[in-house]
């Protein structure tokens, strides 16, 4: 089937790019037998291009279920629009731990060897190991992980990506002990750059997994949940954002830190209200209510639900056993996905925002 038999006997070539565009990727693949222009779109910069816009505006949560802290982890995929489906990171080899996800990308950390990163897209199932650093495993402080904060930086235009380790390092009496260890990868080098600083701020363990990337920089939300620390990627500075003050200065509220649209965003949560904050201006620190949502519907959940991913539609949010979404508009809250075994981790402690996209891990990558 050509291109010319498309337009004259079913559909112009743009409109068959637009509904190949909102397929998953493993049948996308499987499509490329059907004809040489089909074999040639997962390589097509413009395909790319469409495919990975329409995909960033429908995010999707990916839950690493794990049942024990010896037994490799199962994922799942939670869509909004295609339900639940599972995926596997059996490609990469190794037993590992899910620490961050940027645009489609993933880092990974091997539980058995301390120190091994990879960053991956599981949709292709192409990957990259990250080179070792001469650091020591951040383990000292915080034994369950390899550094107190991990953050994964994409940006599609450039395909250039960042990995961030970051951390309180406690030695035998080398260094003092606010000494704030802070190593960065860079793809386009394919090395990673250190540097040291006295800092006191605490990161709270509740929002580790949501490091949110947006401006150039990675943002992580401080224990005080007074303000958020972000780190200029580009010229590797730390600066602090104000959280808004009715958010700030409420007592007994939980905040989670998270993306909308390409902004910094934080949800506040309380015993009947869940309010959604967007940073508008993000030099000069403005911040703006955008909705707020009653929690009647799900009161008995309300003490252990965790906002992990968002759009201007809807939320998705993970519990103990539960992953919910509810949809902004109609304000109307739907269990999507629910696990049975009791045995389980708590979702909320390893899921993380995703969304399908044709990205290479792989610096420099040339698409015809």
């Amino acid at each position: 089937m050509s291109s010319s038999t498309m337009e004259n006997g079913f559909f112009p070539e743009e409109v068959i790019l637009q509904i190949l565009a909102r397929l998953p990727i493993k049948p996308l693949f499987r499509f490329k037998c059907v004809c040489k222009l089909w074999y040639k779109l997962p390589s097509s910069k413009y395909f790319i291009q469409l495919y990975n816009k329409i995909s960033s505006q429908n995010p999707m949560v990916i839950v690493e279920v794990v049942k024990s802290f010896y037994a490799r982890c199962s994922y799942i995929c939670v869509d909004r629009l295609r339900g639940v489906s599972e995926f596997s990171l059996d490609f990469l080899n190794d037993r590992v731990k899910l620490r961050a996800s940027c645009n489609g990308l993933l880092c990974c950390a091997s539980v058995p060897n301390k120190g091994v990163y990879y960053v991956c897209n599981p949709m292709t199932r192409e990957y990259k190991l990250l080179p070792r650093t001469r650091e020591r495993p951040m383990t000292r402080f915080h034994p369950d992980d390899e550094a107190t904060l991990v953050g994964l930086g994409f940006n599609l235009s450039t395909q250039k990506f960042n990995v961030v380790l970051a951390g309180f390092y406690r030695p035998f009496g080398r260094r003092p002990l606010d000494s704030f260890i802070c190593l960065v990868f860079d793809s386009e080098s394919n090395s990673w750059r250190r540097s040291i600083s006295s800092r006191t701020e605490e990161f709270t363990h509740m929002n580790k997994n949501q490091a949110v990337f947006a401006n150039g920089c990675i943002h992580w939300l401080t224990y005080s949940c007074l303000y958020i620390l972000a780190l200029d990627l580009e010229n590797e500075v730390w600066k602090k954002i104000a959280l808004p003050k009715e958010v700030a200065s409420g007592s007994g509220n939980r905040v989670h830190l998270l993306e909308l649209d390409g902004c910094v965003s934080v949800i506040q949560i309380t015993e009947a209200w869940m309010s959604i904050w967007v940073l508008k201006d993000y030099n000069g620190e403005e911040w703006y209510e955008a909705d707020r949502a009653s929690l009647r519907c799900i009161k008995g959940l309300v003490p252990g639900v965790f906002p992990i991913s968002q759009t201007s539609e809807f939320v998705f949010l993970a519990t103990q056993r539960q992953i919910l979404v509810y949809h902004r508009r109609s304000r109307v809250w739907k269990e999507m996905y629910s696990v049975k075994s009791p045995f389980t981790y708590p979702l909320w402690f390893s899921a993380h925002a995703f969304c399908s996209t044709i990205i290479s891990c792989h610096q420099g990558a040339n698409y015809p």
